[in-house]
């Protein structure tokens, strides 16, 4: 009777509830949970379904700009072996330099009257420099040897296509001029020293002119062009996009049969193998969030 007694009167144990600033609840561990822990746990909450045809679509701007540096290595080898002389670089220098700037004028999406007088006097700057300084880029690697300078070239194109804005990030907003970021500078950096190196290789100062300004204007020009094209009209980027990879392929073609394999391999890889292999893998992605999560603190800011 006394035991029963005792038994009716004795506290109840306080229910568990999660604290997240306080410490310890009495009567529990401090790693205890119960059935109640798990309710609001959400599964995949952030993941994002892909679709195949989009992912395809989205890596063709990475095959592209793959066909326009292939492109830029073709003219090196073709200047290399004085296949291109000077005044086939310079006339090629023009028809880019004018048609680049025809294209701007036509999608008139980012570009201004100011903005593209001030790209014409920058342009004007770059060309007086690049012919000024091409007698000292002619000399530059004069005790190193050609196997080396090639090797090097090769590994900084490299680095270059690593590091590249594909999707136009660095000229979303050129009106505000954004700092480009540190991957950016890199992959510019990498590509004018690349320029450099092969221009040093050859024998007259306009062909050096003529082989950077080539260069220099397609790695700084082209990522803007592009990109206003694939603003305006994702059809025709598409188009574009297309044309230039048969042309770059047949060019490729005519330079040696391995070369044209391999890159066409690559290119397969890029555009159609690694969207799939994106799709397969998002079926094993995992993500949880729950009670365990890191409390944010959210403020509202009163005017």
């Amino acid at each position: 009777m006394v035991s029963s007694m005792t038994e009716s009167t004795s506290p109840a144990k306080p229910k568990w509830k999660k604290v997240v600033y306080g410490g310890m609840q009495p009567g529990f561990d401090d790693n205890h949970t119960d059935e109640s822990f798990l309710e609001d746990m959400v599964t995949n909450a952030n993941v994002v379904k892909r679709d195949l045809l989009k992912v395809i679509q989205d890596s063709v701007s990475i095959s592209q700009y793959l066909c326009i540096v292939a492109l830029i290595g073709l003219v090196w080898i073709y200047t290399l072996r004085s296949t291109l002389n000077e005044n086939s670089l310079l006339l090629l220098d023009v028809t880019l330099l004018g048609l680049g700037f025809l294209i701007l004028l036509l999608t008139q999406e980012m570009l201004s009257l100011n903005l593209f007088l001030h790209y014409l006097l920058n342009v004007s700057f770059f060309t007086s420099g690049l012919y000024l300084l091409a007698p000292i880029y002619q000399t530059l690697t004069r005790s190193i040897s050609s196997d080396s300078i090639l090797a090097v070239t090769f590994s900084l194109l490299l680095l270059h296509l690593f590091f590249h804005d594909y999707f136009g990030s660095t000229v979303r907003t050129l009106g505000a001029l954004n700092s480009p970021t540190l991957t950016s500078c890199i992959s510019l950096n990498a590509s004018i020293v690349a320029s450099v190196f092969i221009a040093s290789r050859l024998p007259s100062t306009l062909l050096v002119f003529a082989i950077m300004h080539f260069s220099l204007q397609v790695f700084l020009f082209a990522p803007l062009v592009t990109y206003c094209i694939k603003k305006y009209s994702f059809r025709l980027h598409m188009w574009f996009s297309f044309g230039l990879m048969i042309a770059t392929l047949a060019l490729v073609y005519t330079l040696h049969l391995f070369l044209f394999v391999m890159f066409l391999g690559l290119l397969i890889i890029v555009s159609v193998v690694c969207p799939y292999w994106l799709i397969q893998m998002q079926e094993f992605k995992f993500e949880i969030h729950g009670p365990w999560d890191e409390a944010k603190l959210c403020f509202d800011i009163i005017d």
